[in-house]
């Protein structure tokens, strides 16, 4: 069928006027109807600790306290967690991590169950807590045991390299800091069934979890988002706890509940990036090309599981990036901390696991002397060169192509050696630049993930109403997926209404996560127009006497032999001749598959490719920095939405450049999260924004078969802030230009890491 959505203008976001005018509804924009119940958690001031005795009597005399529960009145499982059945809902019988929920307060009002919240009078028995990587390994603390990703022998080929370098770093995590916080409302059925408006990436989890603690049938739950007002991971498994929370008020007392959590008790509560501990040993000839890698990637992963297998494992399958590694052994420790679990964000263990190997490549360079450009190059996959560690081939490889096209678009060897004149002249400001590339696997890693589903009713007036799996968190899904059923029937996009994601009309849908919301959702809603044009046609062939070959839907209306109908018309004829226009669609991603016992396989259907240059200034006195420029050229296949992929572009890299420079998670001692409100936490602003930023599209399509040929764009462009800080290391690298050694930067590179990085560099 030919791509026509493809060469119409760029759609806007279906939100679009909504979210500017305020009219856009989220969960906390609905109605306070009567009798709505307020909720609060009360949390844990231990980081760990037995349980001894819990006193709610002054909680339960507060002014407007309707009801108290702890976990002794959940009627079902007390667990909301994705996996291991190791989250619970309340603390019962001891405390595992510092702001860890312990009882549940309804009332009248929010600001009547947050102060009533804290009047819960509890006496623990404390334990040690433990709180850092450190700490953990010190214990044999994990969450699963230690996994080992190899091929061909690293152990030999380290021992015979002519060049050897070994070294450390550390890389912080990162909160969500979504714009709209964790909300869920709950509103009681008949006969003991509940609706669930929540904010969620993952509504069918949300809805078995909730049946789950009320010890219902997932029938009797129905859970609806329309959207998001961000999430980038945080509400794919943690968005359950709220949840559960509203639906327990509302199953107990008969009566709607609402939970809006406050910010901080939200920072305090959920998940954030997993924080890594790196270690390397890499082997490698003259020209920087390796021979022999160890690494090893230590993840602090929280109290439970949660998701921390899937993301660590994304780590290791990372860890190459666009390089080839012919003997890598690649072991991820998975370590057990009494702090909050964390969870999914945005790239899913991948920029870790790819910052791991960009500084090794910075680590090689620099004791060659080389530009690390030259490095990258050098050690990139080609023919004969094309087997990751985790044995998949990569087929589908633009990656050189691409960053001949961006060094020379940037001018980056200009600009660099232009850079090293300045600094070789200026003895305060030192500048950096760095191209770094990006390759990301496209699919979910655990396999049973990959499909979607989808509703489309054709209406008599040729109207068309959209439903599926997938979740709009502002990321454009929506309008995607709704340009793809209007391309099946030729009519603008106008013409589609979207509707909230529903578990009563899209059931056992996965996560919008992976960044495969648009490979999955518009295949599956394809699937069902589709079907709904064919009997369309077969229809229409037999009452007009033509073949169906005969039948065309075009922008004009549909064809029938020589008669053009109005799509409307065509429509109007089809249901009065007795034909369905409704139907389900289903996808499910092909040529998959993934032995986790052995880590190998080929568990991505495609990788999505990009590369960066970043131009940075950094204040040698002070630590502070700048990135002057930025010039970005990223694979997006054949581009659903050209303007929508610029934006998540824009977006994600920004978002990278918050994770390595200014996002500061800070723990004390006992397990307390310390930056847990925007006066102590530091995203990115306007300010950070660097002052020229560039975006192109890759022009090529998607040699895979997915939706028109696109690529997915949610995650890949994160990835591409690695540019700062490898930028940055050169900067700092310049304050010592005879020293043939990486400058010990950790992420963040705050202006405090800065300074110690240019004082290690300088002494080392």
């Amino acid at each position: 069928m030919p791509d026509r959505v493809l060469h119409r203008p760029a759609n806007p976001h279906d939100s679009a006027h909504l979210h500017v005018s305020g009219q856009a509804r989220y969960v906390d924009d609905e109605p306070q109807v009567p009798g709505l119940l307020h909720l609060a958690f009360g949390l844990s001031t231990q980081a760990h600790a037995r349980l001894l005795a819990i006193d709610l009597s002054a909680v339960h005399a507060a002014p407007g306290v309707v009801a108290v529960y702890t976990a002794a009145d959940i009627p079902g499982a007390n667990d909301v967690s994705p996996i291991a059945h190791d989250d619970r809902l309340l603390a019962d019988g001891e405390v595992i991590w510092h702001g860890q929920p312990l009882f549940l307060v309804a009332a009248t009002s929010r600001d009547a169950a947050r102060k009533a919240a804290r009047l819960g009078q509890v006496t623990y028995d404390p334990l040690p807590p433990l709180v850092t990587v450190e700490d953990a390994r010190a214990a044999n603390s994990q969450v699963e045991p230690t996994q080992r990703m190899a091929q061909g022998d690293a152990a030999t080929a380290l021992a015979g390299a002519a060049n050897r370098v070994s070294g450390t770093f550390s890389m912080g995590g990162q909160d969500h800091f979504y714009l709209e916080g964790q909300v869920s409302l709950a509103r009681p059925g008949e006969d003991g069934q509940v609706h669930v408006l929540c904010s969620t990436q993952h509504p069918s989890e949300v809805q078995h979890l909730v049946a789950h603690v009320l010890g219902v049938s997932s029938a009797d739950v129905t859970v609806e988002v329309r959207r998001m007002g961000g999430a980038f991971g945080g509400k794919e498994s943690q968005a359950a706890l709220f949840a559960a929370a509203a639906a327990l008020v509302t199953a107990k007392t008969g009566r709607p509940a609402s939970f809006r959590c406050d910010r901080d008790d939200d920072m305090v509560i959920t998940g954030k990036r997993h924080d890594f501990d790196v270690g390397f040993d890499v082997g490698f000839d003259a020209q920087g090309r390796i021979e022999g890698l160890a690494l090893r990637l230590s993840a602090r992963c929280g109290a439970t599981l949660d998701l921390s297998p899937g993301i660590n494992d994304r780590a290791m399958f990372h860890s190459d990036n666009t390089y080839f590694l012919p003997n890598v052994v690649i072991v991820s420790e998975r370590l057990k901390t009494h702090t909050v679990s964390n969870t999914a964000f945005r790239g899913f263990g991948g920029p870790q696991g790819m910052l791991a190997i960009e500084r090794v490549m910075d680590g090689i360079a620099a004791h060659l002397g080389l530009d690390p450009l030259a490095v990258r190059m050098a050690n990139l996959y080609g023919p004969g060169r094309d087997v990751t560690p985790y044995g998949m081939t990569v087929s589908d490889n633009i990656a050189t192509e691409l960053i001949a096209r961006l060094r020379s678009d940037s001018r980056y060897d200009e600009r660099a050696k232009a850079i090293a004149a300045f600094n070789a002249t200026s003895p305060v400001l030192k500048r950096g630049i760095a191209l770094t590339p990006v390759k990301f696997g496209i699919s979910f890693t655990a396999i049973h993930l990959n499909q979607a589903g989808a509703l489309v009713h054709v209406y008599a007036d040729g109207s068309i109403q959209l439903n599926h799996g997938g979740t709009e968190m502002g990321q454009g899904l929506y309008i995607k997926i709704a340009q793809v059923v209007a391309d099946v029937f030729a009519v603008p996009v106008a013409m589609v209404r979207i509707t909230a994601t529903r578990t009563d009309k899209v059931p056992n849908t996965s996560a919008t996560a992976a960044s495969s919301g648009a490979d999955l959702n518009g295949m599956a809603a394809q699937d069902a127009a589709l079907k709904i044009r064919e009997r369309m046609v077969a229809f229409l062939a037999r009452t007009h006497g033509c073949a169906a070959d005969d039948v065309a839907f075009t922008p004009d209306g549909v064809r029938v032999g020589g008669e053009l109908l109005r799509f409307a018309d065509a429509c109007r004829k089809v249901w009065m001749g007795r034909v369905s226009l409704s139907a389900t669609g289903f996808y499910a991603t092909p040529d998959i598959h993934y032995d986790r016992a052995t880590h190998k396989g080929h568990p991505f259907y495609y990788f999505a490719y990009g590369a960066a240059v970043a131009e940075v200034v950094v204040d040698t006195l002070t630590g502070e920095h700048k990135v002057l420029a930025v010039d970005i050229l990223h694979d997006v296949g054949r581009s659903l939405n050209p303007a929508i992929d610029l934006g998540q572009i824009e977006g994600a890299f920004v978002q990278g450049q918050g994770w390595l420079t200014t996002e500061e998670l800070v723990f004390d001692g006992k397990g307390r999260l310390l930056t847990h409100s925007p006066a102590t936490y530091k995203i990115p602003t306007a300010s950070d924004r660097p002052k020229r930023l560039s975006i192109a599209l890759w022009d090529g399509a998607n040699r895979q078969p997915t939706i028109h040929r696109s690529k997915a764009v949610g995650e890949p462009p994160f990835m591409l802030a690695i540019s700062v800080f490898s930028a940055l290391t050169r900067a700092i690298a310049a304050t010592a230009p005879d020293k043939r050694a990486l400058p010990p930067l950790d992420a963040p590179a705050t202006p405090e890491a800065i300074l110690r990085a240019i004082a290690g560099h300088r002494s080392a």
